[in-house]
C-alpha cells in the first residue's frame, strides 16, 4: 500500500485524490462481491459522485449521493436524516427491477453490488445495462418488541401509509375480515375526522380494500361493514393506534425471512422450512401463509452459531429454546443470530419479570426476600437500592412479600408482559435441565453407592421414578425414562424376561425416545452410569459398556453432566471401551450435532462383536464396491470425501451417496450422519407394517450426482467408473436427440468396448443392438443394415483399446446439451400446448421440458428463474418467474423427492462457487 499513493499521483489530474477516498471507502466498508456497474462507470469517468433517487411510502422523494462503497446502512440513514426521521430501527432500503422487489435491509450491504445484479439480468434478457429501470424504496420492514409510536411521528406517518398502500395493493393481507374493518375505520378518522359521510366511506374503500376483494363481496357490503363499525366507535383514532393494529395484528407482514434446513431438534412435519424473525417471536413456516411452528421470545433461551465439529458449516445456528434446542443450516445465519440477539436483550434490559435461579441462602439481613428455585419475581423501581448495581427490590409473586435482591441469582425473562402458568411450567423445567439427581451435588460420590439408598448403585429392580428431578413433573417423559431403565437390565442381563427381544429392539427403546427428546438424554447417561456402579457381574459390565459406547456416539450429555461422565470414564481407563468413549464423547460434544434416531443394526452387531471397527461396502456406477471404514459420527461428505480420496479421484465435489431398497433409489443429504441415514431408510420401509421383518435391504452407491466440470480425458479413472457407466445408459434409453451417423460412430465404438479386437463377433451385432444403439431407434433399420454400418464404423476405430473407446464415446457426447442431463419421465397438465407426458432434464444449465416424441425442447428454465420447489406425494411443483409473481408448474411423478433434491443441490453449488468467485 506504501506505493500505490505514489502511483496514483502519476495518472491524470484529479484522479489521485478520488482513488484515494474510494480506496479509503472500500477499506471501511468491505470489499464488493459484483462487477461495477454501468452508472458507477459513468459517475467514475466525470469523477463525480452517483446521484440516487430513493422514494419513501408517502410518495416522496429524496435524491442522494452515493459513491462505490455506499452500504443500504448509509443510504437509511442518509434519507432518515433529510426528512428528519429519528426512529430509523426497521427501516431498510428496497430496490425493484420489473415486478419484483426484495430487501437489501439497513445493513453492509452494497447497494452498487445490487445494481450490479440488476444489470446481468438485462443482459440476460438482451437488454442494455443503461435502461436497467432501477428503483430505490425505504420501507418499514421490522418493528422492535418495545415499539412505541408517539417516539417519532414521521416514523408513524411512513409506516401508515406504507401500510395503506400494502392493504390495497394485496401485499399485506388477513383471513380476518374484521382486521380490514377495523383498519379501516381507523383510516377514515385519520382522513376525515368524526363527520360520518358515506361518500367518504367509499373513498376508505377504494383507498383500503384490495380490488379483489371488493369484486368479492361488492362495493356497497364494504361501505355498510365500514359504516357500521365507524359508528360503534366513540373515540377518535390516531394513526399511532392504526399503526400498532398493523403491528400487533400482521407480524408476518413486518419480518426478516430466512430459508433454513433443519439439522436437528424436536420433531416437525418438514425439515426445510422458513423462518420468519419479527418482534413477537421466531416463526417456523411453511413458505408465507402456513405456520409449523411460533416461538415467542418468552421462550427462547439463547441463539448462538455452531463452528466446531464433523457437521461444521459456516451456516449452522442453534436455537435454544425451554423445550428443546434447534440446530438450523442457514446462509444467512450471522444476520438471524444477530437480529434474534438483539431483540432477546432488548426485553431482558426492559423486562421487569425474572425467575429465581435457585433457593434463596438464609440472611440475617430482613432487608433480603426470601425465595425458592423457579420462584416469578416483579422486579421494582426502589430509591434504596439503586445506588448499588448488584441488588435489586422485587415482590415474589408467589407470597407477595417484597424485598432486596442480587441480580445474579435472577434469570430476567425475555418479556414485557406477565408470563402464563404455561410458560413458567416450561421455565422450571429448563432450570431443573441441568439439575441432577442427589450424587450429582457431590462429584465424589460418582462412582460409588450413596449411603443406605444406593441410589448410585446397579439394581435388579426397575425405578418407579426417573432419576432427573426435571423428568418427574413430566407424565409423558417420566413413564418413557422408567421404561428405558428395564430395557438396559434386560439388555445387560440383570432383569430375566421369559419372551427373548433383539439386541436392535432393546437399543431402539432405550435410545430411540432420546434421540427425540433431549430431556432425556442426561437420564440416559445416568441410568447406564448407575447400572455399571459397583456391578460384578462381568458379563452385565461387558454389556453396560456395549451401551456407554452406542450412547456417546449418538447424543452428548449436558454441560453440569459433562464433568461427571468424564470422571466417570477416566476413573475407568483399563477397561477397552473406556477409552474409546470417552473420545467419542469429547468428539460427539465438540459437534454440537447429536444424532437423530438410534443406532442402526450394523453398528449394534458391531459392537456387540466387540468390533469398533465398521467398514462398508459401496457399490460404484462400473458395477464394482469397495469397502470404507466408517464410525458413529461419519457423515456422508466425510465419507464421500474419503472414497474420492481412496479413488484417486481429481476432485469429490459433484459426487454424491444414494442408498438403493428394493422400493426406491435416495439421495442421502451431505451434512447427515450416515448410520442416521441407514436408520431413517429402515424405519421408512417398515413403516405401516405390523410385524417386525428382517434386516433391510439396501445398497449404498457412489456416482457422480451434478455434472459441473466434466471433461471427458481429464480425469480417466471418473471418465471409466463413474461417466462412461452412467451416461451409456441415458444414451440407450434414447434421451438424446442425435442424428444416424453420431449413432452409428457411437455403435462402432460401443461395440469395440464390448469385444475389443474379437472379430469373430460381427456374427453377435443384430443380438447386441440393444446395447449399441438407442431404443428408439433399433427399428429405424434393419438388423443387417446396422450391422453393415457399426461393422464399417469399427474398422475406422482399430488400433484403440477399450478404454479409449470409452473415452471417444464419452467425448463425442459431451458437445450435446442434454449430456450430463439426469431425466426423469413425468404427467403434466399444466400446460395445454405441451404434451401430457414430457421429460423433466435437469443439468448443470437449469430444467429443461421435453417433448418425448420428437426429442425437442419445448423450453429452459435456468436456475435464476426458479424461486421454489417442493414435492408432496406423487407430485412435484416448482415455481418459475419472480418470488413476487411466477407460473407454477405441476407434475405427477414418483421421483418427486429425487428431482427436488438434485435441483435444490445444483442450486446450492451455483450459490457457492458464485460466492467464492466474487470473494476471489
Amino acid at each position: 500500500m506504501s506505493y500505490y499513493p505514489h502511483l496514483l499521483h502519476l495518472g491524470p489530474n484529479g484522479y489521485a485524490e478520488y482513488c484515494m477516498e474510494r480506496l479509503h471507502r472500500i477499506q471501511a466498508n468491505g470489499e464488493r462481491k459484483e462487477l461495477p456497474c454501468w452508472m458507477e462507470l459513468q459517475a467514475v469517468k466525470a469523477l463525480e459522485p452517483i446521484e440516487m433517487t430513493v422514494t419513501l411510502t408517502d410518495g416522496s422523494h429524496v435524491s442522494l449521493q452515493l459513491d462505490s462503497a455506499s452500504t443500504s446502512a448509509e443510504v437509511c440513514q442518509a434519507a432518515a436524516d433529510k426528512i428528519n426521521l429519528r426512529d430509523t430501527y426497521g427501516f431498510s432500503l428496497y430496490i425493484r427491477l420489473f415486478d419484483k422487489m426484495w430487501s437489501l435491509g439497513s445493513c453492509g450491504k452494497h447497494v452498487l453490488d445490487a445494481v450490479s445484479q440488476c444489470e446481468q439480468e438485462m443482459r440476460r434478457q438482451g437488454k442494455q445495462e443503461k435502461d436497467t429501470p432501477v428503483q430505490f424504496t425505504v420501507r418499514k420492514e421490522l418493528f422492535t418488541p418495545w415499539h412505541n409510536c408517539a417516539e417519532d411521528s414521521v416514523s408513524t406517518d411512513l409506516i401508515y401509509k406504507q401500510v395503506i398502500q400494502g392493504i390495497k395493493s394485496g401485499e399485506y393481507t388477513s383471513e380476518k375480515e374484521d382486521e380490514y374493518i377495523q383498519l379501516a375505520t381507523k383510516h377514515y378518522y385519520i382522513q376525515f375526522g368524526s363527520t360520518y359521510s358515506k361518500e367518504n366511506v367509499q373513498r376508505v374503500v377504494e383507498d383500503c380494500i384490495a380490488i379483489p376483494l371488493i369484486e368479492n363481496k361488492s362495493m356497497a357490503k364494504w361501505i355498510q361493514l365500514i359504516s357500521s363499525a365507524y359508528l360503534q366507535v366513540s373515540k377518535e383514532s390516531v394513526k399511532g393506534e392504526f399503526v400498532d393494529c398493523a403491528r400487533v395484528d400482521w407480524p408476518i407482514h413486518f419480518s426478516k425471512f430466512y430459508e433454513v434446513t433443519m439439522v436437528s431438534g424436536p420433531t416437525l412435519p418438514k425439515s426445510r422450512f422458513v423462518v420468519a424473525v419479527n418482534w413477537s417471536g421466531i416463526f417456523f413456516m411453511d413458505g408465507r401463509d402456513k405456520k409449523l411452528l411460533e416461538l415467542p421470545y418468552l421462550e427462547v433461551k439463547e441463539v448462538r452459531k455452531l463452528r466446531y465439529g464433523p457437521c461444521f458449516q459456516p451456516s449452522l445456528l442453534a436455537v435454544s429454546t425451554v423445550g428443546g434446542e434447534f440446530v438450523l443450516m442457514c446462509g444467512e445465519a450471522d444476520d438471524m443470530a444477530a437480529l434474534v440477539e438483539q431483540n432477546l436483550s432488548g426485553l431482558r434490559a426492559r423486562s421487569m419479570f425474572a425467575l429465581a435461579q435457585q433457593d434463596s441462602n438464609k440472611s440475617d439481613d430482613p432487608r433480603f426476600l426470601s425465595y425458592k428455585q423457579g420462584d416469578l419475581l416483579l422486579i421494582e423501581i426502589d430509591q434504596e437500592y439503586s445506588s448499588d448495581k448488584n441488588v435489586v427490590k422485587a415482590t415474589n409473586q408467589k407470597t407477595n412479600i417484597s424485598g432486596a435482591i442480587y441480580k445474579d441469582a435472577l434469570q430476567f425473562l425475555p418479556t414485557l408482559t406477565r408470563p402464563t402458568e404455561d410458560v413458567l411450567v416450561l421455565f422450571c423445567a429448563s432450570l431443573d435441565r441441568i439439575d441432577n439427581p442427589k450424587y450429582m451435588s457431590n462429584p465424589s460420590l460418582c462412582h460409588r453407592p450413596l449411603g443406605k439408598e444406593r441410589l448410585w448403585a446397579c439394581s435388579r429392580e426397575p425405578l418407579k421414578q426417573p432419576l432427573m428431578k426435571s423428568l418427574v413433573r413430566n407424565s409423558e417423559l417420566n413413564s418413557i425414562a422408567c421404561s428405558a431403565f428395564t430395557d438396559i437390565l434386560i439388555y445387560m442381563g440383570d432383569y430375566p424376561i421369559k419372551q427373548v427381544r433383539s439386541p436392535l429392539e432393546l437399543t431402539d427403546q432405550i435410545f430411540g425416545p432420546a434421540t427425540q427428546h433431549e430431556l432425556l438424554q442426561d437420564e440416559i447417561y445416568c441410568q447406564i452410569m448407575r447400572q455399571m456402579t459397583s456391578n460384578n457381574n462381568r458379563l452385565s459390565m461387558e454389556r453396560g459398556w456395549q451401551l456407554m459406547w452406542l450412547c456417546s456416539g449418538l447424543f452428548p450429555p449436558s454441560q453440569h453432566l459433562m464433568r461427571h461422565a468424564q470422571r466417570f470414564l477416566e476413573s475407568r481407563r483399563r477397561e477397552p471401551l473406556a477409552a474409546g468413549c470417552l473420545q467419542r464423547l469429547q468428539q460427539m460434544r465438540r459437534s454440537g450435532c447429536p444424532r437423530k434416531r438410534p443406532p442402526p443394526l450394523v453398528e449394534v452387531e458391531a459392537i456387540q462383536q466387540n468390533s469398533t471397527h465398521i467398514f462398508h461396502k459401496i457399490h460404484l456406477p462400473n458395477d464394482t464396491n469397495e469397502l470404507f471404514e466408517v464410525t458413529s459420527t461419519t457423515t456422508i461428505q466425510d465419507l464421500c470425501y474419503s472414497i474420492a480420496s481412496q479413488l484417486q479421484l481429481s476432485s469429490p465435489d459433484g459426487y454424491g451417496l444414494y442408498l438403493k431398497t428394493p422400493n426406491k433409489m435416495l439421495s442421502l443429504a451431505e451434512q447427515t450422519y450416515l448410520f442416521d441415514s441407514l436408520r431413517e431408510a429402515s424405519d421408512i420401509s417398515k413403516k405401516g407394517k405390523k410385524v417386525r421383518e428382517g434386516p433391510l435391504a439396501y445398497a449404498l452407491i457412489f456416482k457422480r450426482k451434478l455434472w459441473f466440470n466434466v471433461i471427458p480425458g481429464k480425469d480417466l479413472v471418473a471418465d471409466l467408473t463413474f461417466h462412461f457407466p452412467q451416461e451409456l445408459p441415458k444414451y440407450l434409453l434414447g434421451y438424446h436427440n442425435c442424428s444416424k451417423e453420431d449413432m452409428i460412430r457411437l455403435g462402432g465404438l460401443l461395440f469395440r468396448a464390448k469385444v475389443d479386437s474379437d472379430r469373430s463377433q460381427f456374427v453377435m451385432i443384430p443380438k447386441m443392438l440393444r446395447d449399441l444403439v438407442p431404443a428408439d431407434q433399433i427399428k429405424s433399420a434393419s438388423p443387417e443394415e446396422w450391422k453393415k454400418h457399426i461393422m464399417s464404423s469399427y474398422n475406422k476405430q482399430s488400433g484403440i483399446t477399450v478404454e479409449e473407446c470409452k473415452i471417444a464415446f464419452l467425448q463425442a457426447i459431451s458437445s450435446w446439451p442434454t449430456f450430463g442431463c439426469t431425466f426423469f419421465e413425468v404427467k403434466q397438465t399444466c400446460e395445454s400446448s405441451y404434451p401430457s407426458t414430457v421429460w423433466i432434464a435437469i443439468s448443470k444449465q437449469g430444467v429443461s421440458l421435453i417433448d418425448p416424441k420428437s426429442k425437442e425442447l419445448l423450453v429452459m428454465h435456468p436456475f435464476s428463474r426458479i424461486t421454489e420447489c417442493h414435492s408432496v406425494g406423487g407430485f412435484f411443483q416448482m415455481t418459475i418467474g419472480t418470488v413476487v409473481r411466477g407460473n407454477v408448474f405441476v407434475c405427477e411423478t414418483s421421483q418427486g423427492h429425487t428431482m427436488e433434491d438434485l435441483l435444490r443441490s445444483y442450486v446450492r453449488i451455483l450459490r457457492g462457487s458464485r460466492s467464492s468467485t466474487t470473494a476471489t
